[in-house]
């Protein structure tokens, strides 16, 4: 929905900054991080047996892996939130500065760095080599988001950010705006814009409803 990997993940809460509203978290387990990482597409069948395997012998490093997500998660949302259009943010502001937000993705990125690998492939039609993100399984998932982030960091159009509009019913859910007029509104037509669409005829209703006597 988010049209990303890295807002795919920054729209796992639920809704975001709606008045400062109670936030559903999609991703409070191992396990849900892990299923979730699979109905994305960010890792294959075989990565999840290695990652499940690791996780199922090590708990610890799958709470460790949970919270670098969340980490990565939050300084995402962080760094983009106030540069989307239509983006509201809480009444106690964006949780951590952007310094703070552009080094905590710096310093897991590196470190995602640290455990991938160039591989040469001498048949490929683009390029002479593949990078391999993620060699280690316990980290694996946390390594492929901050990559996935760093990257539209660097390269997000910002005319394309947007968030679905929180003041007009929306859930706040970051996206990019990729429709070929640029009128993307919502993050879903068939979520929050139908939400909101009955919302203001319901509204245009009752201001026309002639009074009983």
């Amino acid at each position: 929905m988010g049209g990303h990997p890295a807002l795919d993940l920054v729209n796992t809460v639920t809704p975001r900054l709606r008045d400062g509203a109670a936030e559903h978290d999609y991703l409070t387990s191992p396990a849900e991080l892990l299923d979730w990482s699979r109905r994305i597409g960010l890792i294959d069948l075989r990565d999840h047996s290695a990652i499940e395997g690791t996780w199922r012998s090590a708990p610890e490093l799958a709470a460790k892996a949970l919270g670098a997500t969340l980490e990565i998660r939050e300084a995402t949302y962080d760094v983009l939130a106030p540069r989307a259009a239509g983006a509201v943010v809480a009444i106690d502001g964006v949780k951590r500065s952007q310094g703070s937000a552009f080094e905590r993705l710096m310093l897991r990125w590196s470190a995602a760095a640290a455990r991938s690998m160039l591989i040469p492939g001498a048949d490929r039609e683009r390029g002479v080599a593949e990078l391999v993100v993620g060699t280690s399984p316990a980290q694996l998932i946390p390594d492929r988001l901050v990559v996935a982030a760093v990257e539209l960091v660097r390269t997000v159009e910002l005319r394309q950010l947007r968030a679905c509009p929180v003041d007009d019913g929306g859930c706040g859910w970051l996206f990019l705006d990729r429709s070929r007029n640029g009128s993307r509104r919502w993050c879903a037509m068939e979520d929050c814009g139908t939400r909101a669409k009955i919302r203001k005829l319901g509204e245009r209703r009752r201001a026309t409803a002639v009074p009983q006597s």
